[in-house]
């Protein structure tokens, strides 16, 4: 098993219609540092985001946020984090999380938590990085878009690797489980 040292988050910055959404992404953040692995995220401190940075910080962890400034500059940012960088763009900001990451992980969450886990898939199916991804499928919220990443292979748009780079677990231990794994690089 590779020794994870940061594991950057993805998920909503609103709470989500259930309250099952929040509950596992305390649960996410509160094994992250019960295994003593940092967490990274966007550095906000509302919805899931907040609820993820607040558990992994009361049991002791590290949170490392990466928030823009016009975000930062709404009082949004995070005032308990470990260590915050604040950046001009949400370009910079996708791009420094990657940096400071060996793992990645997307929780329930809306148009900024697709967007930033596509972009990073992308990124890894280009060869820019060789990193896991994972969603935490909280009670079927990913479903639809796995239908349509399914839909989309049967229809020549994404290939089989790139498919099966996503790692899709119901239960945090798993999934934090199998973001650990030694893997070897998957053929295109």
């Amino acid at each position: 098993m590779t020794r994870l040292r940061r594991v950057c988050v993805f998920c909503g910055s609103a709470p989500g219609a259930r309250p099952a959404y929040a509950a596992a992404a305390r649960a996410f953040g509160a094994l992250l540092a019960r295994r003593g692995i940092d967490l990274v995220w966007g550095g906000g401190n509302v919805g899931l985001m907040g609820a993820v940075a607040d558990a992994a910080l009361a049991a002791g962890g590290r949170a490392l946020g990466v928030i823009p400034e016009a975000l930062a500059e709404r009082e949004l940012a995070h005032v308990g984090a470990t260590e915050l960088h604040v950046v001009r763009t949400m370009h910079e900001r996708k791009a420094l999380m990657a940096d400071l990451s060996d793992a990645f992980a997307a929780l329930p969450g809306g148009l900024g938590t697709l967007d930033e886990t596509f972009e990073i898939l992308t990124w890894a199916q280009l060869g820019l990085h060789a990193k896991p991804v994972g969603l935490l499928d909280v009670e079927g919220y990913w479903g639809p878009l796995l239908g349509f990443l399914d839909d989309a292979l049967d229809e020549g748009f994404v290939r089989p690797a790139d498919r099966a780079r996503i790692l899709v677990e119901h239960d945090p231990a798993r999934l934090l489980e199998e973001l650990g794994r030694e893997r070897v690089p998957l053929r295109r």
